[in-house]
Formats: C-alpha cells, sequence, structure tokens
C-alpha cells in the first residue's frame, strides 16, 4: 500500500512512555528507553493486536481462542492462551520500572483478559485526534487542516494491524481504519484544492486512482485538479478511464456525482474555478491538443447521449410493466 499525502509525522505526545502502535506493524514504543518492542510470532501479534483493539474491555478467553486458532484450537487452547499472554507480559514495558505505567498492563480475570493503558496512549488515538483539529480547522484555514491531515496520514507505516490480520476482530479493526485512512485521503486533497494546491496534487491522486481503482471520489478530485490547471482534455480522460474501470470490475457505469463532474467540466462550470485570489494557470493549448480536447468532448458527449436513451428506454419497460398491474390483480 502506498502512502500518500504524508507530510512530518507528529511526535510523540510528551508523557506518553508508551504507545501502542497498530497503524502498519504492531509494535510498542517504549518511551522511556526508546526501544521498539515487537511481538514474536502471528500469535502474539494478533493477541496483541485484539487486546490493544479492546482496551479497556474484557476479551473472554473463547473470542481470543477463536482470534488465534479460528474454528480449529488446540486440545489444550486455554493453556497455550495463558502461555501467550505470559510471553507478552514480558515484552511489555515492566510496571515497576522507573516511568513505567505503575500497574499491570493485561490483568486475568475469571473469564477472560483485559488490557489497561492507563497513562499509555496509541497511535490511532493520535491519528483520531489530529483528524478532529482537521475538521475543526478546514472551513476556516484549509492549509492548517491540510498540514494537520498529512500529520495524521504521516502516522501509518503500511496497512493497519499489518501481519495480525487473522481473526475477526483484527480484520474489521484493519478494514476500519482503511475506511478511516481513505476518508483522510479525501479530506486532505479537499483541503488542497481549497489552498488552491492543484498544480501539486494531480501526481498524488493520479497514484490514488490507480491504487484504489474502484473508488470514484478520487477520481473526481483528480478531474478537478486537473481542470483547474489548464488540462480540460485530461480532466476528461480521466473520467473515461474511471467509466471502463467501473464497467470492466462491476459491470456499472460512474455514479451521479462523477457524470455531474463531468458534465460541469465540459460546460467549463462556475464553480470548477479555484478559490478567489489564487493564480490562474497561464497555458496556451497547442493545436493538437484542442483537436484532441475537440474528439473528446465529442466521445463524452456521444457517451452521455446513449445513456439518455437507455434511461429513457428503461422508463418505457417500466411503464409498460406497471401498466400490465392492474390486469394481473
Amino acid at each position: 500500500m502506498t502512502l500518500l499525502g504524508a507530510g512530518s509525522p507528529a511526535p510523540v505526545p510528551a508523557g506518553a512512555e508508551t504507545e501502542f502502535r497498530l497503524l502498519g506493524a504492531v509494535t510498542v514504543h517504549d518511551g522511556r528507553t526508546g526501544a521498539t518492542l515487537v511481538p514474536m510470532g502471528p500469535k502474539q501479534r494478533a493477541l496483541f493486536s485484539a487486546l490493544v483493539v479492546h482496551a479497556g474491555e474484557l476479551l473472554s478467553a473463547d473470542r481470543l481462542i477463536e482470534e488465534l486458532w479460528g474454528d480449529r484450537p488446540p486440545s489444550n487452547a486455554p493453556n497455550a492462551l495463558q502461555a501467550h499472554v505470559a510471553r507478552l507480559r514480558r515484552l511489555l514495558p515492566a510496571p515497576d520500572a522507573p516511568g513505567g505505567p505503575g500497574h499491570e498492563w493485561i490483568s486475568t480475570l475469571p473469564t477472560g483478559y483485559l488490557l489497561t493503558l492507563g497513562g499509555a496512549t496509541t497511535d490511532v488515538q493520535r491519528f483520531d485526534r489530529l483528524s478532529v483539529r482537521s475538521r475543526a480547522a478546514a472551513p476556516s484555514d484549509p492549509a492548517h487542516a491540510s498540514e494537520l491531515l498529512r500529520q495524521a496520514l504521516a502516522l501509518w507505516r503500511g496497512p493497519a494491524l499489518q501481519d495480525s490480520r487473522y481473526g475477526p476482530i483484527c480484520r474489521a479493526e484493519a478494514d476500519r481504519l482503511e475506511e478511516k485512512r481513505l476518508t483522510t485521503l479525501e479530506a486532505l486533497y479537499e483541503a488542497s484544492l481549497r489552498c488552491a494546491q492543484h498544480g501539486e496534487i494531480t501526481g498524488e491522486l493520479e497514484k490514488l486512482t490507480a491504487d484504489h481503482p474502484l473508488h470514484e471520489r478520487f477520481y473526481d478530485l483528480l478531474m478537478v485538479a486537473l481542470y483547474r490547471s489548464g488540462r480540460q482534455a485530461e480532466a476528461l480522460g480521466v473520467y473515461e478511464r474511471a467509466r471502463r474501470r467501473l464497467a470492466g470490475a462491476l459491470g456499472i457505469g460512474p455514479g451521479p456525482a462523477l457524470r455531474g463532474r463531468m458534465e460541469a467540466i465540459l460546460n467549463h462550470s462556475p464553480g470548477l474555478s479555484a478559490p478567489r485570489g489564487a493564480p490562474s494557470p497561464v497555458r496556451t493549448a497547442s493545436l493538437a491538443e484542442a483537436l484532441d480536447l475537440g474528439g473528446e468532448i465529442a466521445r463524452l458527449q456521444q457517451r452521455i447521449d446513449e445513456l439518455n436513451r437507455e434511461q429513457q428506454a428503461l422508463v418505457r419497460r417500466f411503464d409498460a410493466v406497471a401498466a400490465l398491474l392492474p390486469q394481473a390483480s
């Protein structure tokens, strides 16, 4: 997974002696020594990840056994789980060490296990805090919001819960975090467009459309960035590329938002203009580019006409079926 939009990593908060990290390979950062502690083996990583995901909550032994072994647990699964917990306890910073948490990280209860963060933090919490601050800043200061979002994305060191996504707890959390990452990327490039940084982000958006070929919002943002950069033909080409990919993978066309964006570009809608005060691109199109743009517009207009005819045909079929319903009753 390529991580785009990353700026300077946000520093670990002062006073956070320990940080549990899930945004990439799962690790523990010991702020007291500066060491990075890595759970060894897939079972240890899965156990660690599940406990951190549900920090402050009791996880039953049965649920943890399912997380580690699925529907084929060993005959001595409770004892094996207990052994994994003991090894994980030895990995974590000692509670009685100078600057230690002052409590046992993992408590054994009659029905399961509980991880307590105490004064520690997680990189997921830092990501969420930066995202919240960016949303508050976005309406009045999109440049600051953009910087906060880049700091949030810089926390990602790879796919969330890397090498730990074997059981239902970690798979669900990894999917949830990946969706939040994509939403944060959308917010970053929306803020960048509001700052008139369309020329700087086209390359990043091109990469995102390649990495996420079915994510229509990235095509939408790329089309706006290209149009504002004086590259209308390329913006229309992005729409056509999205249409082919969606049709090939899902058998459907672009949604209303992307179709509306394409029509706005064809019509040079004033709403597509860069924010007031932003520099306009000074660029004269060559004859070849002008001819290519004319051909692209003609092809897209033909496609719009085809979609309109298909819609009218569907309406007629619906009316015909509806006319038969009273007779059938």
